[in-house]
């Protein structure tokens, strides 16, 4: 990378080669003077791991000044697993906009999200108002019920039919009344799209639910942008992108008070075996499962 700018600060550096060690791409290297230099730009996928890893903040990259960066604090892991516990798809929201500081913080986390080869190509489209948020579902619930109802179009009925009464009815089956919507889109080119809008999400939803926010995983309003492409149009999301999926938010106007209490989940936990041989029959079926999606 062109612009890495990698410095390391000789008076600082107590040569314990952990920025070497640590790095993916084998960017670093001691010099002469047993200082880490970078001799191998051009497979740094800036991920800035020297510069979080070194003991002293000795390390600069991109022109970045490690006294500016956040200390990282021991978290309380039993307080982390019961924001996991706890969280909910909420349905129901106040007919109001979030606080503008609140909205503020969740777009800031969200240049910490991780990414597939730390490709950083997501676009975040929000809808901040709920005037704008009205009119976006006005829309969709228009064409919605016009595919219902006066043109039935194949994959809209087939995805909508079991709540075509609920339409008719004038439920807000898509958008829950949700005040608020983000929708995440990526690069074609992108190494794990899908993957990416997923995690990203994930980790707005564990931190919206602690700031008290509700959200909700909108798969319907992703069959939309899939159909719709005046959506995306609406909300700016690039040529060569595609909207990877939605989640609706909003401040809560009713709260849980207590976790559920879910089945245990399969886990496997792998014995030394070693690895005979499959039959054709038997690879083919797990190729089968490995690529049916």
């Amino acid at each position: 990378m062109s612009n890495l700018n990698f410095k390391a600060d000789s008076a600082k550096c107590i040569h314990c080669g952990l920025c070497i060690k640590d790095c993916i791409g084998k960017v670093l290297e001691f010099n002469e003077n047993k200082i880490p230099s970078a001799v191998k730009e051009k497979n740094c996928i800036a991920c800035q791991h020297c510069m979080a890893i070194c003991p002293v903040g000795a390390i600069s990259v991109f022109n970045k000044n490690p006294d500016e960066s956040d200390k990282i604090y021991v978290q309380n892991p039993d307080m982390i697993l019961n924001l996991i516990k706890s969280r909910r798809s909420d349905r129901n929201f106040k007919n109001e906009n979030v606080d503008k500081e609140i909205i503020r913080k969740l777009k800031d986390m969200l240049k910490y999200v991780p990414t597939g080869c730390n490709w950083h190509s997501l676009q975040f489209s929000f809808i901040e108002d709920t005037e704008v948020m009205n009119e976006f579902r006005d829309h969709v619930n228009t064409k919605i019920l016009n595919a219902l109802t006066k043109k039935p179009i194949k994959a809209v009925a087939q995805k909508f039919s079991p709540y075509i009464h609920s339409f008719i009815n004038g439920e807000d089956v898509i958008f829950r009344n949700a005040p608020h919507m983000v929708v995440v889109s990526n690069s074609q080119k992108a190494s794990c799209a899908k993957e990416d809008a997923d995690i990203a999400l994930s980790y707005f939803e564990l931190y919206a639910q602690s700031l008290g926010i509700g959200t909700c995983w909108c798969g319907f309003m992703q069959t939309c942008m899939m159909l719709f492409p005046e959506l995306s149009e609406y909300l700016s999301i690039p040529d060569g992108y595609k909207a990877e999926y939605v989640m609706l938010f909003g401040n809560k106007s009713t709260n849980y008070q207590r976790c559920i209490q879910p089945e245990d989940v399969k886990i496997i936990t792998a014995q030394k075996q070693g690895f005979d041989k499959l039959t054709a029959g038997k690879a083919a079926k797990r190729y089968f499962w490995n690529f049916i999606r």
